[in-house]
């Protein structure tokens, strides 16, 4: 295997994802695979697809083109760019919207492909993001469901993203209360009520998500196994779908502090060291162009990340649990931050086992 390399356990993601749609099914609830972090490799988008879950979605239309081929129906969640308007209609069946241009884009697109695209309305209920205000919902809901070519399929919300607002019974209850409006005000029947991400995951298995709430959408959650809002490990759920693997380069014995006059480091920040005396330090091939720092830890728990370059990483193993040598490979777990950082770099390999 070339290093680095980010590994994906197939059967861990498989599980991960059969249990928590299995988890919204019995609430009456269904489920969207969120496919953003691993860059929609159709490979694990796959195995997503066949372990009950009712779409994949991603925000990047370049994504949803490469797994075209998976039969299951697909969602655009970032609202698209106008300029976009006809790759949506193509590479998505149903599309996150907040503004009354774009899905006039859409809806001409649609008619122009002899195509129906389902469309699912934005709502800001506090976090910040995307979304129209609750006050302005029932209009622009009605100018929508006049539009040829797009169907109205609900309305939906964003949280514990932008402004970490957490969901509740209130603000979840808000969006249903949008949602009944709508349909009185209108006269038509929105399908879905979509409530947010993994952060409602905590609120579904404590039985508070209002009834009407039917749609979630779970990246984190199935991918890496925690709750969005604290990161803690969802119980029953695998936190290590996802290793990644970097390779020793060198391995020397050398001071704590570095010797001569400071300046600022290759990224322009004043370092900080404390002095330990001599320390065994393991250099692993990868840097920060590939991965962040913060966005990994070693699975030994006794080897510490001391810094990194663009292409250096410099491990602190003097207390390590194993006899290292140059040409071994180092584990680490990853954050979703993390995950996102290694799918993304070219660097990476992908490997699935």
């Amino acid at each position: 295997m070339r290093y680095p390399a980010l590994i994906v356990d197939r059967e861990k993601l498989k599980e991960n994802t059969s249990k928590l749609a299995k988890e919204c099914h019995d609430r009456g609830i269904k489920v969207a695979a969120v496919s953003k972090v691993y860059c929609g490799m159709p490979e694990i988008a796959s195995v997503q697809a066949e372990s009950g879950v009712d779409w994949i979605a991603d925000s990047r239309l370049e994504n949803l083109a490469k797994m075209r081929d998976i039969d299951i129906p697909k969602i655009l969640l970032r609202l698209p760019m106008i300029s976009q308007a006809r790759e949506t209609v193509e590479l998505a069946d149903m599309s996150f919207v907040s503004e009354v241009d774009t899905c006039r884009a859409l809806s001409k697109a649609a008619v122009a492909m002899k195509k129906e695209h389902q469309v699912l309305l934005m709502v800001d209920v506090g976090d910040l993001r995307e979304g129209v205000w609750p006050d302005r919902a029932v209009d622009t809901a009605r100018e929508i469901a006049s539009m040829p070519g797009l169907i109205l399929k609900g309305i939906g919300t964003n949280l514990s993203c932008y402004g970490a607002v957490l969901p509740s019974p209130e603000n979840l209850g808000q969006l249903v209360s949008v949602a009944d409006s709508i349909e009185s005000e209108c006269g038509i029947h929105l399908d879905i009520v979509s409530g947010g991400n993994s952060s409602s995951i905590r609120l579904l298995l404590s039985g508070g998500i209002p009834e009407r709430v039917n749609m979630l959408r779970l990246g984190e959650s199935m991918t890496i196994g925690k709750e969005t809002a604290d990161c803690t490990v969802i119980p029953g759920l695998h936190s290590d779908v996802f290793t990644f693997a970097a390779e020793v380069i060198e391995l020397k014995t050398k001071p704590s502090i570095p010797i001569g006059k400071k300046g600022l480091d290759a990224f322009g920040h004043e370092p900080v060291f404390e002095d330990r005396g001599l320390r065994k330090r393991a250099i692993v091939a990868v840097g920060q162009q590939d991965m962040r720092l913060d966005a990994i830890s070693p699975r030994d728990e006794k080897t510490d990340i001391l810094g990194a370059s663009s292409d250096h990483m410099i491990l602190d193993v003097t207390d390590g649990e194993r006899d290292l040598k140059i040409g071994d490979v180092i584990e680490f777990d990853l954050s979703y931050g993390g995950v996102l950082a290694a799918s993304t770099s070219s660097y990476v390999t992908k490997e699935i086992l």
